[in-house]
């Protein structure tokens, strides 16, 4: 007997608010019935980032109008679904607990099954839910949050060969949209300028190349285009458009240069396991940078290995993701009970040691 699963996933752990219905058929590839997404961009843009309190607030007021529309757009109501899949952590505490309250709502109140879900796994799984991909197969998880190399054996099943261990991508491009005055989200604000910029005017560093392993570092970045804008600005009185896109162009090519150097070390670690079908893909929002993608493209080349991405809705944050992870977890046997916890802190791989130091709340990657 064929079993069709129809899973309704929400998403709340940064500043997009967003629910999914996702469906999966026997082994036959899964299918994006519908995916909502409300962003906040308009109300964080006035602070330069994201404010937790205002993400939160909007969450709470926002989560039962995706659902409403995720299922009209799906075509289907509460009582078609087999399970609530939600984002669990990790996040911005406010933002997690929010989409889990949802969720805890929805299935005491239809008795459906809840599953939550790391919003890592999520992106980690993308793959599978595109293109189907198997086990195992390298992952980039590279984003405004995180930044890691996972070897991906299954659902629940993650080795880190390495990461950042201070700012992530995302949250570097952010700042240096700040420093240099551009609109938020400052990737692809910093990506439009870098176009017409000369890469090789201005140095940067590229952090961690003079290391083994696979680790990787972004804040100094930040701190070296600080340092050469205020060089600029002391020697001609200020930035001239040329300059600021010349900064853009050098600082997105050191963080090209660094993720391609270390990918060619993580697909080595990979390939050391002898895949069937080598297999790297990368996932997150900053997964969107034509430069980046372009840059790893030519690295699984060079190793003879498949790369593959998802399509850039997916790419960042969305609960089509979450509904797939909850579905993957919902065949492997898994439930949650109405005591779900939201956690602002949830590593994939609970056995290698906590890269960004660990408090009361646990590990932080």
């Amino acid at each position: 007997m064929v079993q069709t699963l129809t899973v309704l996933g929400l998403e709340s752990s940064c500043d997009d608010t967003a629910a999914a219905v996702v469906r999966q058929t026997g082994t036959g590839a899964a299918q994006v019935l519908s995916s909502i997404v409300h962003g906040q961009t308009e109300l964080h843009s006035a602070f330069g980032g994201v404010v937790p309190e205002i993400a939160a607030r909007a969450h709470a007021e926002k989560l039962d109008t995706c659902v409403v529309q995720a299922l009209e757009a799906a075509g289907l109501t509460l009582n078609d679904m087999d399970a609530i899949a939600v984002t669990a952590g990790p996040g911005l505490i406010g933002g997690v607990m929010s989409g889990v309250m949802c969720a805890k709502g929805l299935s005491a109140a239809t008795g459906l099954p809840l599953i939550g879900v790391n919003h890592l796994a999520g992106h980690a799984l993308t793959p599978r839910l595109t293109d189907g991909i198997g086990f195992p197969y390298l992952m980039l998880l590279v984003s405004g949050g995180h930044c890691q190399y996972l070897i991906t054996h299954g659902p629940e099943e993650f080795t880190r060969l390495g990461g950042t261990i201070d700012d992530a991508p995302g949250e570097a491009f952010d700042k240096t949209a700040r420093l240099l005055g551009l609109p938020q989200p400052g990737g692809p604000s910093v990506e439009v300028e870098a176009r017409s910029g000369n890469p090789k005017r201005f140095r940067f560093p590229r952090p961690l190349l003079d290391r083994p392993g696979c680790d990787l570092s972004f804040s100094g970045l930040k701190t070296a285009l600080m340092r050469m804008r205020d060089q600029i600005i002391a020697e001609q009185g200020g930035l001239t458009r040329q300059d600021r896109a010349d900064l853009c162009a050098g600082f997105q090519q050191a963080i090209v240069d660094t993720l391609a150097e270390k990918t060619r070390r993580a697909i080595d670690r990979y390939l050391e396991e002898n895949p069937v079908d080598p297999v790297i893909a990368v996932a997150g929002g900053v997964a969107a940078n034509s430069a980046i993608r372009a840059a790893l493209e030519t690295v699984c080349a060079e190793k003879g290995a498949r790369f593959t991405a998802p399509p850039l809705n997916l790419c960042t944050d969305n609960a089509a993701m979450i509904a797939y992870a909850g579905l993957e977890r919902f065949q492997l046997g898994a439930r949650d009970g109405l005591d779900l916890t939201a956690r602002p802190r949830w590593p994939l791989d609970q056995t290698s040691p906590a890269m960004l130091g660990s408090g009361k709340k646990g590990a932080k990657a």
